[in-house]
């Protein structure tokens, strides 16, 4: 009986442990990205970098098969929500930063035809910001 309380609780820990290393190289990548290109916009390495680590993080890669965009994809949602959210708050700056978390960048892909206002808007909310 405590052999099998004591391996749960190791797999307990090791999940635990694989989440917290997920959540920190993504803040990492996140601010990384955000230092990089906050005042280089236009520069396209942004685009391919959000890109690739969305096509490999765990859960990132759910929505990426879901949705099947491209970099152009990308590249049209991030100048969206350039045009109302071109400002950082902290360690946020939308266009970045709304590509990072599975919520909006589910939002993101399935509404990816609306307008900048309502794409900007929303993940705004969700920031809080």
């Amino acid at each position: 009986m405590e052999y099998i309380l004591l391996v749960v609780l190791l797999g307990l820990l090791g999940l635990f442990l694989s989440e917290m290393y997920r959540q920190v190289t993504k803040l990492n990548t996140v601010r990384r990205l955000i230092d990089t290109y906050e005042h280089d916009t236009e520069n396209p390495k942004v685009i391919d970098e959000m890109y690739a680590f969305c096509l490999k993080d765990r859960k990132l890669k759910k929505v990426m098969a879901k949705y099947n965009p491209t970099k152009k994809d990308f590249d049209m949602i991030y100048h969206k929500l350039l045009m109302y959210g071109n400002f950082r708050k902290i360690n946020r700056f939308v266009p970045i930063s709304s590509f990072f978390a599975v919520y909006t960048l589910d939002y993101l892909l399935k509404n990816k035809d609306l307008d900048a206002y309502t794409l900007t808007k929303r993940t705004m909310n969700f920031f809080n910001i």
